[in-house]
């Protein structure tokens, strides 16, 4: 073993310290992003899968009845490989064993469900036969939720008619992977579901016999969509068509899209944070560390190394810790990714969730680990290498004494005898203590952006279900009923106030943009679902009001405040309407266009009708409000906002809890590291003062709240820098979240704010106390040494 090969052992064995903080900042950058990019190149390629096998469709087109002959001319379409018609209807579920009642999505099923367009994946059971009774595939969340089973029978309204059907199979489709009731934030997997029922029976049920009214499509590699599209809205238009939508506008597929979009986004985007504030630690501690080791690099000038031996010598040391960093790193990330996919089943129903374990994520990752950390510790080394061994050869790492104008501070003259010394050494030492407080407020800063999401999404919460909807329950209704049905509605016992609403499909276009949607027509002076401005107050409609948009579909249109907007209905007899944007508001779901109910109905030129109604009602008769609606044929849905609520409570507590335990331990580790690190390094720096103090006197308790004095002055000081970096962050990954169906505002409350000043105190703590220890254990003699 050569003498450079020994001191390389020597410097791992008395640095270990040090080498394991480096280690463990580089473990939390690798292990994020090998966990969030092997679990989003899983979930990828399980739903690139699913959609290939099962024959996911390019096309959907709702109309309101059409003969089957028509499919025949729909084939015959230039550029379209396959469709089929469907019939699909929402109805009322009656669970004995809930009071609320439940709804679901029935989609018929022919020939052989798993060869069909959007094809049928059973994960047990069979699939339903046409016998005399009903059998159906009911999903398998839906199933789950409800703790149902094969043999197990539902109560379901079909076609005003109490009908039940017997569950033979629990199936999964692609098109109803993320299976959500309209107007919900997130799904209700208990009260929301899909079954898929033989279209013999679902045509009977509904008098649909020779018929449809839904088409599924798809198109072939050399077709033009926007043609296809084009011709299919021409062939249905007289069957009352609503205009055909792509995959980018499935309701299914574009949860999942959105999705993947923010995992892919906190794949990189946590990781580059984590991997940027290692190399800036590991840039601090390396340098600070090469300073405390001049005599070292003087006594190996003096022996004839040269200058490019040292610097190798340095490289390899950091390139062991690095080794270590990267493999760990590996081995968690992949530890980790193993329990994300394991999570992520509970939300992507996929037949299986295939676990692709290497990709260039990984090479990425390597390359940044190693980049960052090299670049972190390029200026140590090349300053160990430039280093002069006369310099190097100076005793001693203590100021002998401070600087004039440090004397001339009157305000240090005024501090007591011990907080001088912290004060001096501090601000005598200016770039020193400028990285101290740098380092401790970037780990500050990744404690607040490990922590706001949860004050983010509770602020969502508030403005979603209690400023802006506050009916409890929204029933939609089969057909469009007149607003007498309002005052049936009135008349339940315990309803106390009813508020009907219009919806209507529509095409909005502005330039080249467009935006297919429902226009919600509402009350003018709507209680129970107001439509608020920026500052969360209700907004006024007026006769004549132009429409207001969502920031959300004001971006995607790309139109201001007075600018036209032209609106397709499609819905009835086609007609095309243009209108001024008089309002655009802060919302924090997809694209939204409100209207006057009134205006609605002028435009549509109809009477006055609703397409169903939200309402409140006294809690005390809460199930008998649940029978009436159970026993109201003309209802095809319900949504719960009290069973919502706390259905996205918890869903969310499952989706994100995981990803905020692990973000929140590494942004702690790297918290503490941070404080070890620059605890262990001013020790070592202030070794000499310290065993100074001893000899002049200081008893031990008095050297020891120097050190801990100066460490919590450079945690006070970091606090101002490291909050605002962490709102810096924090904002950075809001907007990189922005998603189609949702956005995320920034909100830092207290409470975050308080959890990460209490894990830098309780960090710095621990470190001060670890470092007493060994000024407990200093030998004075060794440590006063002065080699000449």
């Amino acid at each position: 073993m050569t003498a450079i090969v020994r001191l390389l052992v020597s410097d791992l064995k008395r640095l270990w310290k040090q080498g394991v903080a480096i280690v463990g900042l580089m473990v939390c950058g690798v292990a994020t992003f090998i966990m969030s990019t092997s679990t989003i190149r899983s979930l990828e390629t399980s739903r690139d899968l699913y959609y290939a096998h099962y024959r996911f469709s390019h096309l959907w087109a709702p109309l309101v009845r059409a003969p089957d002959g028509l499919l025949e001319h729909i084939r015959a379409i230039p550029g379209l490989e396959e469709a089929s018609g469907k019939i699909v209807r929402h109805v009322l579920l009656d669970f004995p064993s809930i009071p609320e009642p439940a709804s679901a999505k029935l989609i018929s099923i022919d020939r052989d469900p798993n060869l069909e367009i959007n094809g049928l994946f059973l994960r047990r059971g069979r699939f339903p036969a046409v016998s005399q009774e009903t059998e159906v595939v009911i999903s398998e969340l839906f199933a789950e939720a409800q703790g149902l089973g094969i043999g197990d029978k539902i109560v379901a309204n079909l076609g005003g008619k109490r009908e039940t059907l017997h569950i033979v199979g629990i199936g999964l489709s692609p098109d109803s992977i993320y299976v959500v009731q309209p107007g919900l934030l997130l799904s209700d997997n208990r009260l929301y579901g899909i079954l898929w029922v033989p279209r013999a029976k679902l045509a009977a049920a509904f008098n649909m016999e020779g018929a449809f009214n839904e088409v599924n499509a798809r198109v072939s590699r050399s077709g033009n969509i926007q043609r296809v599209k084009a011709e299919l809205d021409r062939l249905l238009e007289p069957f009352g068509g609503t205009g055909s939508y792509d995959r980018e506008d499935q309701e299914s597929h574009a949860r999942v899209r959105d999705e993947m979009k923010e995992l892919r986004t906190m794949a990189f985007l946590a990781p580059a944070i984590f991997l940027s504030v290692s190399a800036f630690l590991l840039n601090m501690v390396f340098s600070r560390m090469v300073a405390q080791q001049t005599e070292q690099i003087a006594t190996m000038r003096a022996f004839g190394y040269q200058r490019w031996e040292i610097g190798w010598h340095y490289l390899r040391l950091v390139s062991v810790w690095i080794t270590i960093g990267l493999l760990l790193g590996i081995v968690v990330g992949l530890q980790l990714a193993s329990g994300l996919n394991e999570l992520y089943k509970l939300f992507f129903r996929f037949p299986e969730i295939v676990a692709v374990r290497f990709g260039w994520e990984w090479i990425l990752a390597v390359a940044l680990g190693v980049s960052v950390a090299s670049l972190g510790a390029l200026s140590g080394i090349y300053r160990a290498m430039q280093l002069p061994p006369a310099e190097a050869m100076r005793a001693g790492t203590s100021t002998a004494s401070p600087p004039a104008w440090v004397k001339d501070l009157r305000w240090i003259h005024l501090l007591p005898s011990l907080s001088r010394l912290v004060a001096i050494r501090l601000v005598s030492n200016p770039w020193l203590s400028l990285f101290s407080i740098l380092g401790m407020a970037l780990g500050i800063s990744l404690l607040v952006l490990s922590s706001f999401m949860e004050s983010t999404i509770d602020y969502v919460l508030e403005h979603q279900f209690s400023k802006s909807q506050r009916h409890s329950l929204q029933l939609a209704f089969y057909e469009n009923r007149s607003e007498s049905c309002l005052h049936s509605i009135e008349q339940w016992t315990g309803v106390q106030r009813v508020e009907g609403f219009r919806s209507v499909p529509a095409r909005l276009h502005h330039g080249l943009q467009n935006e297919r949607l429902a226009v919600l027509g509402l009350e003018p002076h709507s209680q129970l679902f107001r439509v608020l401005d920026h500052n969360d107050q209700p907004i006024q409609f007026s006769e004549q009001s132009g429409l207001t948009l969502t920031q959300k579909l004001a971006n995607k249109l790309g139109v201001g405040l007075g600018e036209i907007v032209e609106i397709d209905i499609l819905e009835g007899q086609e007609r095309k309407i243009a209108l001024p944007v008089d309002r655009i508001i802060a919302n924090y779901t997809g694209p939204g266009v409100y209207l006057p109910r009134s205006q609605l109905h002028r435009m549509m030129m109809e009477g006055e009708q609703v397409s169903g109604v939200f309402l409140t009602f006294d809690t005390t008769y809460r199930e008998h409000i649940y029978r009436m609606i159970k026993d109201t044929p003309g209802i095809s849905g319900i949504l719960d906002k009290r069973a919502a609520l706390a259905n996205f409570r918890a869903l969310l507590s499952k989706s994100t809890g995981w990803m905020r335990i692990v973000n929140g331990v590494f942004a702690a580790l790297i918290a503490f590291g941070v404080a070890y690190n620059s605890t262990l390094i001013t020790f070592t720096e202030r070794a000499r003062d310290l065993a100074t103090m001893r000899v002049l006197g200081y008893s031990n308790a008095e050297v020891k709240w120097v050190l801990l004095l100066e460490l919590v002055c450079i945690t006070l000081l970091a606090l101002p820098i490291g909050i605002p970096l962490g709102y810096t962050f924090a904002y950075g990954m809001t907007v990189a979240l922005d998603s189609d169906s949702h956005r995320f505002p920034l909100i830092i409350d207290r409470q975050t704010i308080a959890y990460a000043i209490t894990v830098t105190f309780g960090s710095s703590l621990i470190c001060g106390w670890l470092v007493i220890r060994l000024i407990e254990g200093m030998d004075l003699i060794s440590v006063l040494k002065v080699r000449e």
